[in-house]
């Protein structure tokens, strides 16, 4: 009796039911009342006055305009941050030079520091008393308080997004098969496409995905920036914002229940992306596994 008690392993705090209930319930009543109930009062709220209510809501030429707007930059800043997060993580992971280590933590700036920070910046280097203010004034070009200044606020938030996912599974994956396709005589460009772009795709398309919801949602640079000019310069979270302000709680409701549909359209994409970046990994897996 004493042989088998000294070699029983001693219970793990893990392994009690009731730490484990109490963690999972935890975890349920605040997944519940802090993101599950948000979002039910949206869809409940924006329907509180009936459709007709809803529908004038959503085609009002002032929201159709912020809604244009926010695609708008969506548009524009998504290729441009992928581009910019391929180009990074390929130079990062890839190549050895010198500020390698200071363009890691200028990448990682974002998401650090506050929008609205950034937005008093932009203030101070493109408007009237900044930097380049004088000069871009001279020649009739408006950044600030226009459609360029959203934009570039919207591209300094979500530049970081496609580099981090791609950093550390390029460097996880190391440099061994590019070398051998340029061994081979391929050129850059061809190396890219045809060794690195598949062994990423799925990181890739997972990143665009969380730069195209953060352009979506974004609120603290572009509120400084914009100017907040109804019909003009308002995106679509500065449209809810008015419309709330104004009183107009169904109406704001009614344009947040689309920027909530678009958070669950992100959240079901990254999913799929999930389970088909694991089934690809399984595949790969399956013939190493049993040729050992």
């Amino acid at each position: 009796m004493s042989a088998v008690s000294s070699h029983r392993k001693p219970p793990r705090v893990g392994d009690s039911k009731v730490f484990r209930r109490t963690l999972i319930g935890i975890v349920l009543v605040l997944v519940a009342f802090v993101i599950v109930a948000p979002l039910i009062i949206i869809g409940v709220e924006a329907f509180s006055k009936g459709w007709a209510v809803y529908r004038d809501t959503i085609i009002h030429p002032d929201t159709r305009h912020a809604i244009m707007l926010t695609v708008l930059a969506a548009l524009i800043a998504v290729p441009v941050n992928t581009a910019f997060g391929i180009a990074a993580a390929w130079a990062i992971t890839k190549f050895d030079f010198w500020g390698r280590r200071f363009l890691l933590v200028v990448i990682e700036i974002p998401f650090s520091v506050s929008p609205i920070v950034a937005g008093v910046a932009y203030l101070f280097v493109y408007g009237l008393q900044g930097l380049f203010g004088p000069v871009l004034d001279a020649y009739g070009i408006k950044i600030l308080f226009a459609v360029p200044g959203i934009i570039i606020a919207s591209m300094f938030v979500t530049a970081p997004f496609v580099a981090r996912e791609l950093i550390p599974l390029m460097q996880a994956q190391g440099r061994d098969l590019e070398e051998a396709s340029t061994s081979l005589g391929a050129s850059g460009f061809r190396t890219f496409f045809s060794v690195t772009l598949p062994n990423v795709k799925w990181a890739l398309l997972y990143g665009v995905i969380l730069c195209n919801a953060r352009v979506m949602g974004e609120f603290g640079a572009v509120s400084v920036v914009s100017g907040n000019i109804r019909g003009q310069t308002n995106t679509l979270p500065l449209h809810i914002e008015l419309l709330y302000h104004d009183y107009q709680a169904a109406g704001a409701f009614a344009s947040a229940s689309i920027l909530a549909l678009i958070a669950v359209l992100t959240i079901i994409a990254k999913v799929a992306l999930e389970r088909q970046g694991a089934g690809r990994v399984r595949k790969t897996a399956s013939p190493a596994e049993k040729t050992a």
